[in-house]
């Protein structure tokens, strides 16, 4: 094998089972297109613990021997842990987090490589001082989003077949819809994010960047579930994948928001997101309504909760290691210094408010579709921009679709949409209230049906 797998991770298994490729040959191809990586998605290689996995892999496992990618949020023993910044460069993880446990013991992938994320995992892009910045397969002039950038480079760019991400604010999400990968926020804590689970701001959840609906709810099978070291972990639920194919969708009230609510969205990638809405409702047969929806401005509301972790983590040595840290890294710390209770008393009415939108929302719709990212990727230095088009937008514009969710706890799949006029990917949310994973996945696995999408980037073919 010279090259790694460039379809699905499921059918890779299949390869595996009908013996036509052995876990051993895919590890490999994964590891020598690592070590050329063209993207600077991978910051770390377990070539030797790769290669001795693949040896006694079980491929009667969801996903045995299939090498999959870790992103650096993420801790595995063992390898390096630099969190995407300088201040953590030369740490080692300790333990491994139990969502890569699962995907790894359960489902009988193999972690092979380590995956670029932003500093910290607070920026839409991947450019950062510890590993410098990743691109994007379609064009390497752009980024492939963040915080997840790496994960999706490296499964786009056809490095390896799929890999985990984090997604606290879109970070699974803009990704996934930067590089034409599907990205799936679940309901919150629907996959554990253990140990030492995230107390505040409760924003974040795990998942994995991949190039089929399949591939991600076979995951989420593996994956989900309580566990005992995330208090708020919801309890597992059965067959995700085996569901696809069989909801009842006929009927069900569609909202069409390519803003969401609030964010200034590019003209074509509403034209897009409205011809994928309108192949998406036809065949399933949705009925569509129209509704009056703001939200509240969030950027604050999702930023401020946030400052007292960073304080905790980087204060002790603030403004000593500003040279560390990327701008807007450290601007969130300069933000922290004046963080005060009158601050933290402002968050929770809005936070409120938002639940209440989308509460209200929800009574009238039972789907909602909207745009991922307001327009095609933007350099993959960054910094993130201040326009759409001839339109100013302020910094949060580039999260706006997707931090919403986050907050609120509701599922939002992405899935890639068509292609904009310069022949980028742009991604389609479809969202629904909270503990409707299976319908949201059915739905995606349609829209894959009648609009499929290529599975890698035009350069990894």
């Amino acid at each position: 094998m010279s090259a790694p797998w460039l379809g699905d991770a499921c059918s890779l298994v299949d390869a595996f089972r009908a013996g036509e490729l052995s876990p051993a040959e895919a590890v490999e191809a994964v590891i020598e297109s690592a070590e050329a990586d063209p993207y600077n998605a991978i910051c770390h290689i377990d070539a030797d613990g790769a290669r001795e996995a693949a040896s006694s892999a079980d491929v009667s496992k969801p996903f045995g021997g299939v090498p999959f990618a870790v992103k650096e949020l993420e801790m595995v023993e063992g390898w390096p842990y630099a969190y995407g910044t300088k201040l953590l460069e030369g740490t080692t993880g300790h333990y491994t987090m139990v969502h890569v446990e699962r995907i790894r013991e359960l489902g009988g992938a193999i972690p092979v490589v380590q995956t670029t994320s932003s500093e910290l995992g607070l920026v839409g892009y991947t450019s950062t001082i510890v590993h410098g910045t990743t691109s994007n397969p379609w064009d390497t002039s752009r980024t492939p989003g963040g915080s997840s950038g790496g994960t999706a480079a490296a499964v786009s760019g056809g490095l390896v077949p799929i890999g985990t991400g984090t997604d606290g604010g879109g970070s699974i999400r803009i990704p996934a819809a930067y590089t034409g990968l599907v990205g799936f926020k679940t309901s919150f804590r629907r996959i554990p994010f253990a140990p030492f689970a995230q107390m505040e701001p409760l924003t974040s959840t795990v998942g994995c960047l991949s190039r089929s609906v399949r591939d991600t709810a076979r995951w989420l099978d593996v994956a989900n579930g309580a566990h005992p070291r995330d208090p708020f972990s919801l309890p597992r639920v059965e067959g995700f994948e085996a569901g696809l194919g069989s909801y009842e969708l006929a009927g069900l009230r569609v909202a069409v928001l390519p803003d969401f609510g609030g964010a200034v969205v590019h003209p074509d990638v509403i034209d897009v997101v409205e011809e994928a809405a309108r192949e998406l409702i036809a065949a399933a047969g949705l009925k569509r309504v129209d509704v009056d929806f703001t939200l509240p401005d969030m950027g604050g509301a999702w930023i401020a909760p946030a400052l007292p972790i960073m304080w905790a983590g980087v204060g002790a040595f603030w403004p000593e290691v500003r040279d560390m840290l990327t701008t807007e890294v450290a601007g969130a710390l300069d933000l922290a210094t004046n963080y005060d209770i009158s601050m933290a008393a402002a968050i929770d009415p809005v936070r409120k408010q938002l639940n209440e939108a989308v509460a209200t929302l929800f009574d009238d719709a039972d789907i909602v579709l909207a745009a991922t990212c307001p327009d095609d990727a933007f350099a993959a230095a960054g910094p993130s921009p201040t326009t759409v088009g001839d339109v100013d937008v302020d910094p949060f514009n580039a999260g706006r679709l997707t931090m919403g969710m986050n907050i609120t706890g509701l599922p939002a799949i992405s899935v890639p949409a068509g292609l904009s006029p310069d022949g980028l990917p742009i991604g389609m949310q479809i969202v629904g209230m909270r503990h409707t994973d299976g319908l949201l996945l059915d739905l995606a696995a349609l829209l894959e049906r009648v609009r499929p999408w290529p599975l890698v980037a035009p350069a990894a073919r």
